[in-house]
């Protein structure tokens, strides 16, 4: 009887809305980059490249396997908390607000990671994650966003600033006409969301103001050598 209560007593206790939080971020602190290049043999991602631990530098190693893993872990540990509060919570008293707080929570994990000395990524793919937690078909616009900017305009950056920006719009602007509610907690986190992606990748939007941003698909040499015209055009 006494192990009965006790349990009952620990499930109470996970399943409160601050635990739920918690565990959330400690969940997005699971930074997936550094993880499976460890796991894979591969150098540290915070070593190279951008020195960003997220699947566009893990890809910079050349291998695109270790990349999707991580494009794929990253993104599932957004949809986990928020998909399963949203679904499943609603039987021990858990909202549309704290799937919205525990998605922010798993996503700021990623960002500043317990695990990794706070040091983390940008938070595209964890963001897309929490937004296929939230409705499946606002994920997929979003996603679907993402790959129409990026292969119109070839910059990656520019593709995610917009769809950051773009996603608590498609929210609103589609709540009651598809598959989702509007709900304040939600629209709220995706903006905040949004903001922090925007604050992330600061040092891109400076680069694509300065023309100096390297494009998908370009060779190492080749943006190098661009980089190099400009600044003697610069100079000039």
């Amino acid at each position: 009887m006494s192990e009965i209560v006790l349990t009952e007593n620990v499930l109470n206790i996970l399943l409160h809305p601050a635990s739920v939080v918690l565990l959330s971020y400690l969940l997005g602190s699971l930074s997936f980059a550094v993880i499976v290049s460890k796991f894979m043999g591969l150098s540290d991602p915070r070593s190279y490249g951008s020195k960003n631990p997220g699947a566009t530098n893990v890809l910079r190693s050349g291998n695109k396997k270790a990349a999707i893993l991580t494009l794929l872990f990253d993104a599932v540990k957004g949809w986990v908390p928020v998909f399963w509060v949203l679904q499943q919570g609603g039987a021990s008293g858990l909202n549309e607000g704290v799937a919205a707080a525990a998605g922010l929570a798993a996503f700021l994990g990623h960002l500043y990671p317990i695990f990794f000395k706070f040091e983390g990524g940008k938070g595209v793919a964890t963001a897309l994650g929490v937004l296929m937690g939230v409705s499946p078909v606002l994920g997929l616009a979003i996603a679907l966003t993402w790959l129409g900017v990026a292969w119109f305009f070839r910059y990656s950056s520019l593709a995610a600033l917009l769809a950051a920006v773009l996603a608590p719009v498609y929210y609103a602007l589609a709540s009651d006409a598809w598959w989702w509610r509007f709900n304040g907690a939600i629209f709220g986190m995706l903006c905040v969301m949004g903001i922090l992606l925007v604050w992330r990748h600061r040092d891109n939007v400076n680069r694509l103001i300065a023309g100096t941003e390297s494009k998908l698909g370009a060779k190492k040499s080749q943006t190098n050598l661009e980089h190099t015209d400009k600044k003697s055009a610069s100079v000039k």
